[in-house]
Order: C-alpha cells, then structure tokens, then sequence
C-alpha cells in the first residue's frame, strides 16, 4: 500500500509536508520521501523507514526545506520516491499509490522508444518512473496524467508537483482515495483524511474516480472531471485506514463498529456463553467495541501491544520473523485470560500465522475457550488492484492454504473458487472448519459480505470485493 500528502501554501508549509506525511506511516514500512519547491528550485530526500520512524529519518531534511511553499510527500512500501523528472513538459516531482499490473509492458514500450530506466532491484523497474514516462507522453501534462490514468491496469493515484502548482489525481475507478483539505492560506491533498485536523485542514471533499484538479496556494481548480463508476477498497474501511479517517465521508471507525454489531447479531441465536469481548490489537479493536455494545458484553484487553519499538508484524515476508514480531509485541495479560471464555475480533485473517502464536499463548495461559470473528468473509481470490498485502503468492493466504489440502490442487477451477467463497456451500463450512482446527479455535464464524457491504454503507457495485468473492463490480 502506501500513502500521500501534498500542500501549497501562501507561506511556509514545510511542517505541515512533514507532519501531514508522517500521518501515513501506519500505511508502509519500506522508504519515505519528501520533495518541495523552494526558491524555484525543487529539493527532494528519500530514506528507508524500515528500521526507524519517518520523523526519525527526516527530522534534519527538513530544516533545509524550511522556507518552501510547497510540497509532496509519501509513505511508500514498494519503491523509492518521489522521484524528479526532467521532461519536455518541464521539471517535476511525483508520488504515486497503486499497483502497475502492465508494467513490463510500459516498459518493453518505453525501450522501444529509446528511453531507458534505472535499475531497481534484481532488475525490477520503479513502477512511479514508469507512470513518469507514461506522463512524458502526452501532448503537455495534463494530457500525460490522463494517459497515464487511462494505460495502467490495476490502480493508479498520483500527486505531481510542478512550479505552478500540485496535480491531484485519482485513480479512474477510485480505488485508493484522494481528499481536499484547505485552511486560511493553503490547500492540500492527503489519502488519510486523519492527517487533517491537528495541522487545522479542514477536509473540503474527496475527489472522485479519474478527478483531476491543480492545487495552488491561491485554490483548487478542476481539469479533469470525475466519473460516475467506482471501485473503492473495501479493505481500507477493514483493515488499513486509521481509525480516525473518512473516505468517502464514511468514517473508519464508524463502520469497524458496524462490522463488530453484525457479527454480534450473527451470533446472538447460538447461546454462546462469552467472558469477554476482546480486539486483536488495534486494527481488530474497532471492531469488537461494536460487537461488545451489541452483545451487552464486557469488553476488555487480554493482549495489550508494546508500540515504542516493533514495527508491523503484517509486513514482513520472512515468516520467522513475522512469528518473533507477533509474539514480542503483543503483550499477555494473564488476569483476563486465565480461566475465561473469551471472545476476539480480528479485522480479517490472512495467512494466520500471528494468530497461530497468539492463540496457543492464550491456552498456555489458562483460557479455557477461544473464538474468532474476523470483520471480512475469507480471503480467497488475493488482491490484484492494490498491493494489498507483501504475500509472495495467493497460495499463503489461510483460505487458499486450506482449499489446497481439501482439493489436492494448487490451483482449482474459477466455479470450485466460487463454491469455496459462498457462505452457505458445503465447501465453505469445510474450509472454515480446516482453518478453525488448524488454528485450535473454539470457533470460527467470518464475516457476511451482505453485512460488510451494509457496515460501510456505499452500494456494493462501488465497492471493490473482489479478494472476498472474485467480483470486479460492475467495471471490467
């Protein structure tokens, strides 16, 4: 994933670039980066974020970038950026948040053209440079932009940066968000909308699918307008938005709320006897709050997480090392586990192996049951649209795990997908039992997509559920 943050503004707007940037790092772990026009001239910093906080790296960059007015930033987990073109269409910098799915092909086009790129690792291409060239081939920027917008296949939502002012522009079916904001002398662009209030932005509107606007410290001004079809991430509303974001003026926390009252009303004929409510912390916090106030259950934190030093255990690919973050940072707290019935909600599980430890720790701790509710149905197709998650293959999702065993096939057909997707199919109750043993939950019940899609509160058809039951929507 990834996200953004620009701003122009009338004077300095150097600490709000970099406060309003650092806003994001709970969307990446890989590089930060930092570009700003200042004096005319632009000025740019990337630092890998993996060992140390944004704020860290960047704390001395930008006391140089002071006097600036203005700025783009971006939290990156894929490639380095931003990165500074130089181009017929003049000098500018660029963030980008997405997935380029066709971007060999750019590529393969790109050399046929005599352009050459940078090498990235073993060989890969930066897939923002990429989205540069695709710009450098327009009649002028903005054609470029619309090109770009137009040629990627997967997601593509840019800032770009020039001496007149910041490019906004979203993704053409809206997949990863873009939202105004404005205060007395700047207006800027950021993907959470939670960077706003304490640098005192106010969150004007999201621009909508394929929307272009020029930002200045003077306004905002349209050049391209939105479309009506949109496929928005459902995930972000799940899992990856921080809880005090809109998108789409629909709060994150709102709708994890929802998410846990839907669950709660799913259960309520099963005559679970439950001890405890409790969220695997954070992202499944949300989440059980609104189970608990539904369920007329105590809510409270058997896991609480030790934050100061242990990045993301969601990030990593090595799986030792995910099992050794999992487990030093979440911290047990044996007086609510001990001898208690208890009940969590997780935003969702994807390969299960935090879950694995957390569990066997929480028997090892003298609790005499464990269910879970994750927020969202299984995951079984793997996101192609965004980078969802750092998983080398769909095959190490939990579902597919588990499906693999069931069918003895790696790769079975599209309608045996299907079969495994619908909650009420034979094959679905098997797959969940697989997981809930494998596991060594008490049980298992996932989420119903009708109850999601009814917990954030946009139609379906523009919503993007494709990880949950293979459907693009009503947009191929």
């Amino acid at each position: 994933m990834g996200g953004y943050f620009g701003v122009a503004s009338k004077g300095d707007c150097s600490l709000d670039l970099f406060y309003g940037t650092d806003y994001h790092s709970h969307l990446g772990t890989y590089a930060g980066g930092l570009a700003v026009l200042k004096d005319g001239k632009f000025l740019r910093d990337i630092h890998g974020i993996a060992n140390s906080p944004f704020r860290t790296e960047f704390e001395r960059d930008i006391l140089r970038m002071r006097g600036s007015n203005q700025g783009i930033g971006v939290i990156s987990d894929t490639d380095p950026q931003p990165l500074l073109m130089g181009s017929k269409h003049g000098d500018y910098a660029i963030v980008t948040v997405g997935r380029v799915n066709n971007l060999k092909d750019i590529v393969n086009e790109a050399h046929s053209a005599n352009v050459h790129f940078l090498e990235g690792n073993e060989g890969d291409r930066n897939p923002t440079e990429a989205i540069g060239y695709l710009i450098d081939t327009g009649k002028d920027l903005e054609d470029g932009i619309k090109i770009a917008q137009e040629r990627v296949e997967a997601s593509c939502s840019m800032l770009v940066m020039t001496k007149k002012g910041i490019y906004a522009a979203r993704d053409k079916l809206g997949r990863t968000p873009i939202v105004l904001g404005k205060k007395e002398d700047a207006y800027a662009a950021t993907f959470e909308t939670g960077a706003f209030p304490n640098l005192d932005f106010e969150a004007e509107r999201d621009l909508g699918p394929g929307e272009i606007v020029l930002i200045t410290p003077e306004g905002v001004e349209q050049k391209q307008k939105p479309r009506e079809a949109m496929q928005i991430c459902s995930f972000l509303w799940v899992y990856y938005g921080y809880p005090s974001s809109d998108y789409e003026k629909i709060n994150v926390e709102e709708v994890r709320n929802n998410c846990g009252r839907f669950l709660a009303r799913r259960d309520r004929e099963k005559g679970l006897q439950i001890d405890l409510i409790a969220g695997i912390p954070d992202s499944g916090t949300g989440h059980a709050i609104g189970y608990a106030n539904e369920a007329k259950i105590d809510y409270g934190r058997p896991y609480v997480k030790y934050t100061p030093t242990w990045f993301r255990s969601f990030m990593p690919q090595d799986i030792d090392m995910k099992k050794l973050v999992a487990k030093m940072k979440l911290q047990p707290v044996k007086a609510k586990i001990s001898g208690k019935r208890l009940l969590f909600c997780e935003d969702s599980i994807v390969r299960g192996v935090q879950l694995e430890d957390v569990i066997e720790r929480l028997y090892n701790m003298g609790a005499t049951e464990v269910h879970m509710r994750p927020a969202c149905p299984p995951l079984i197709y793997g996101c192609k649209f965004i980078n969802f998650s750092r998983s080398k293959s769909v095959l190490e999702l939990a579902s597919r795990n588990a499906i693999k065993a069931l069918e003895g096939s790696e790769h079975p057909e599209i309608k045996t997908l299907e079969e495994y997707a619908n909650p009420d199919s034979e094959k679905n109750g098997v797959m969940v039992d697989r997981i809930r043993s494998r596991l060594r939950l008490t049980t298992l019940e996932y989420q119903k997509l009708p109850d999601l899609v009814s917990a954030i509160g946009l139609p379906k058809e523009k919503l993007c559920t494709f990880c949950w039951d293979g459907c693009e929507g009503c947009v191929k």
